[in-house]
């Protein structure tokens, strides 16, 4: 069964994205977005690398001063694995819903998650590694679970990715680039030419990260 998320109402949406936008804020020394176009009137699967407990409250600030300038977001949910939903029931006043990897639930998951989709406007936050690990891993593992979920979209969605690199450099506190990439949409969808993109994409953003040094990616 899937736990599903729990509906707040509007004010009280609007009110929790401010909070975490000023906690994300007062936690880093600089969030930089190096940006991308926002397609009108879509809806938005924003995919990201899974590197930190901090992920979701950059996801959330990220299409906060992306997405959301471009068009008004309606709502933010988040695909979570169902383990990690029982162990935090909080969750469930995030946006998030579960999904259980490899039962025969997994496909309810996947059909609820393109429902929110078809809503211009909804954004659904996916991390396709699949487990944590380090920002600065050269090549991006990227489980196929997509490959059922777009398909079932309906209407137009825009296909994000960000490379979400922390540094420290100078400061006591870290540093965040959001290195957004447009994967096209739902309509030309191609799970091999998605992966090949966002590796590609990743070892750039790597590269730019690097300040003097010269290194082959």
């Amino acid at each position: 069964m899937i736990i599903k998320e729990k509906k707040i109402p509007r004010l009280f949406f609007k009110i929790g994205w401010f909070f975490i936008s000023w906690l994300v804020a007062r936690r880093f020394n600089k969030l930089q977005i190096h940006p991308i176009d926002i397609a009108p009137n879509s809806s938005y699967l924003l995919l990201c690398n899974h590197f930190s407990f901090w992920d979701g409250f950059l996801a959330a600030y990220l299409v906060k001063h992306s997405i959301n300038k471009a068009q008004r977001v309606n709502v933010i949910n988040f695909m979570s694995v169902k383990k990690q939903m029982q162990m935090n029931p909080w969750l469930r006043y995030t946006g998030s819903f579960s999904v259980s990897p490899g039962k025969t639930s997994s496909g309810k998951s996947v059909a609820y998650a393109s429902e929110k989709l078809n809503t211009p406007g909804n954004v659904l936050v996916l991390y396709p590694q699949g487990n944590l690990e380090s920002c600065h891993v050269r090549e991006i593992a990227m489980k196929d679970g997509i490959n059922a979920l777009i398909p079932q979209i309906k209407g137009n969605c825009q296909i994000i990715w960000s490379s979400n690199l922390l540094e420290y450099f100078e400061g006591l506190k870290p540093s965040i680039d959001f290195h957004l990439l447009d994967c096209g949409t739902n309509h030309s969808f191609n799970f091999e030419n998605l992966t090949e993109k966002v590796n590609q994409h990743h070892r750039l953003a790597l590269k730019k990260q690097i300040r003097f040094t010269e290194e082959k990616l």
